[in-house]
């Protein structure tokens, strides 16, 4: 990838999409398209082929989706698989249409099936059920990675796909209906010290392991995948940072500095009992996670008091 080329990120405003930026800006980038969903409404099909018509970006980053916890992916299942089926169909057909020279699609540890083998493989695509808590977003994004390897195999479009971990870090979505475990974890937390609650309740047994990726480390993975990866296989980004949601828990509240205790609510969804991914493709392209986990929460933390608090 040509760094001083035409660089379109989309939803660069999210956590991933935001530290994409950060990294392209960091290496210098001088070409970069952005839009916000006010501009452009990737969902809405003729909007986008104007932009590719008139952008004609050289290389896409496809950061943007509709994305949430197990509240929100069981409380709008029909809008998880539209808005993301409609955003991907879109923006993949565009840019091959209009000749970009390389896509990079983001999906999510989430396709790969609820109980298959530790560490989870890129062959164990499709080979059992889906996890049903979130079983619509991962339907979305395993058609938007299948929408590539098909148009790589019909037209030569060089589309890649990268299925990252457990993201968290700035940029991250706080809102109390809508987040995934570590900022709805780090919000609940602070508002329980700053009102003096001595008793937070989370959700499930705690006994579900995850393994947690910095969007920043991510943001490398992808950009060594944009200058030295091109083929159908869809490659894991993994950090090998696996904790326990109860262990996750007692970190974020030494980060937060809230001293109450925990209650974990095991009549409420654990979700899928543990996602490990194995990256080795991308460890043989010598990439490896480099922020530690309470370090990337502290900063992650204080992004949160900072965007969100102080407002």
């Amino acid at each position: 990838m040509d760094i001083h080329a035409r660089i379109y990120v989309a939803g660069h405003r999210g956590l991933v999409g935001s530290a994409i930026v950060r990294r392209l800006k960091a290496d210098g980038a001088s070409n970069l398209i952005l839009r916000t969903h006010q501009e452009l409404d990737l969902s809405n099909q003729s909007q986008v082929e104007q932009f590719f018509a008139t952008e004609e970006p050289d290389y896409v980053f496809l950061a943007a989706a509709k994305v949430g916890g197990i509240l929100a992916n069981s409380t709008y299942p029909a809008e998880f698989i539209h808005n993301n089926l409609a955003i991907q169909t879109n923006v993949i057909h565009n840019a091959w249409k209009y000749g970009a020279k390389k896509l990079l699609f983001l999906g999510s540890s989430c396709i790969y099936p609820r109980d298959c083998p530790q560490p989870i493989k890129e062959e164990y695509l499709l080979t059992g059920p889906l996890e049903p808590t979130n079983e619509w977003y991962a339907i979305a994004k395993i058609a938007g990675l299948k929408m590539c390897q098909a148009y790589r195999q019909q037209y030569g479009f060089d589309a890649i796909c990268a299925m990252p971990t457990n993201l968290y870090g700035p940029g991250d979505n706080f809102d109390p209906d809508n987040s995934h475990v570590v900022p709805a974890l780090i919000r609940r937390f602070h508002e329980a010290k700053v009102a003096g609650i001595p008793k937070v309740t989370i959700w499930g047994s705690g006994r579900p392991l995850r393994e947690l990726l910095h969007a920043d480390d991510l943001a490398d993975a992808l950009l060594v995948l944009m200058h030295a990866y091109s083929a159908e296989g869809i490659v894991n980004i993994g950090s090998s940072d696996e904790v326990s949601i109860a262990e996750l828990a007692h970190t974020i509240a030494s980060v937060v500095g809230y001293t109450g205790s925990m209650l974990f609510d095991a009549s409420k969804p654990d979700g899928t009992p543990r996602k490990a991914l194995d990256a080795h493709r991308m460890r043989d392209l010598g990439w490896s996670a480099q922020i530690p986990l309470e370090e990337g929460l502290a900063a992650t933390y204080a992004w949160h008091i900072k965007n969100y608090v102080a407002q």
